[in-house]
C-alpha cells in the first residue's frame, strides 16, 4: 500500500448544545492511503457527509485529530485550511455547481483564478483537464449546451485542474441516469488508476460504490464497517467508452 495520506483519530463533531445537542460523529478512526478509491456509505443522518466535510477542510472536528500528510489539520487556521484545499483537494458535487453563463473552459479555470495563476497558465491547464475527461473541443460550450453527464465531466475537470492529491466526490451520480452514472464512475476510476488520484466518494448507491476498492459504512455517527472490495467494477455496463459524446 502507498503512503498514509489521511488519518482521523477519535474525531467527534457536535452541533448545538443542551437539549438541542446532536453528536454527528462519535469518535471516528480512519486511515486513507495515497492512491485509494474509497466509497463512504450510510443512511441519511449516519455522519458520512459530516465526515466528508471534515476531510475536505470545510468543517473542523469538535475533538480528535485530523492529519493530512502528517500535518494536524484541526490546528490550522481558516486561511491555512483554505490553502490546503486549494493545493491538495478537488471537489465534485451532485449538483455540478457550474456557473450557468460561463463556458466550460472558464468554469474549469476558476480554481486557478482563485489561486492567482496567469491567464495563459489557466487556459493551458483547463484545456488539459477537459481533454482528460473526454471534453476536448467542448471548451466554449455553456452548461445549458451540455448534457447532465457532460456537465459533471466539466465539474470533474474543474476538480482535477489543480492536480490535487485527493478528489472528494459527494453523490457524483445522484443527478444522472444509469448509463451516464456508470460513465462518470468509469472516469473517476480511470483518474484513480491511471493518474494516481486518491478518490473519496460519498454515495448511497451500491452499484456505484462497487467501483471503489474499499467501502466504509457509517451508522449513527460511527464507522460500522470498513472492508476491502476485492473485485471492484471495472467496466461501465452498456458503455463501450468512458467518453460521452452527448
Amino acid at each position: 500500500m502507498s503512503d498514509l495520506l489521511i488519518q482521523l483519530r477519535g474525531v467527534t463533531k457536535r452541533y448545538g448544545s443542551g437539549v438541542a445537542e446532536l453528536m454527528a460523529l462519535k469518535g471516528i478512526d480512519l486511515d486513507i492511503h495515497a492512491g485509494e478509491f474509497v466509497a463512504i456509505m450510510g443512511p441519511s443522518g449516519s455522519g458520512k457527509s459530516t465526515a466528508m466535510n471534515i476531510l475536505g477542510c470545510l468543517d473542523t472536528p469538535t475533538t480528535g485529530q485530523y492529519l493530512f500528510k502528517g500535518a494536524h489539520v484541526e490546528a490550522l487556521s481558516r486561511d491555512q485550511r483554505a490553502r490546503l484545499r486549494r493545493r491538495y483537494l478537488g471537489f465534485v458535487f451532485q449538483g455540478f455547481n457550474l456557473l450557468a453563463r460561463t463556458s466550460a473552459q472558464e468554469n474549469v479555470e476558476l480554481p486557478l483564478l482563485y489561486r492567482g495563476d496567469s491567464a495563459s497558465v489557466r487556459r493551458a491547464a483547463a484545456a488539459k483537464a477537459l481533454q482528460a475527461v473526454g471534453l476536448g473541443g467542448w471548451e466554449h460550450h455553456t452548461p445549458a449546451e451540455l448534457s447532465g453527464g457532460q456537465q459533471q465531466r466539466v465539474a470533474i475537470a474543474r476538480a482535477i485542474v489543480t492536480e490535487p492529491a485527493v478528489v472528494l466526490a459527494d453523490e457524483p451520480t445522484g443527478n444522472l441516469d444509469t448509463q451516464r452514472s456508470h460513465e462518470i464512475m468509469g472516469l473517476l476510476m480511470a483518474l484513480n488508476q491511471d493518474h494516481g488520484i486518491t478518490v473519496l466518494m460519498v454515495t448511497h448507491e451500491a452499484d456505484m460504490a462497487a467501483y471503489a476498492g474499499r467501502m466504509v459504512h457509517f451508522i449513527d455517527g460511527r464507522i460500522a464497517d470498513d472492508v476491502p472490495n476485492p473485485h471492484p467494477t471495472t467496466t461501465a455496463p452498456g458503455a463501450p467508452s468512458p467518453v460521452e459524446t452527448r
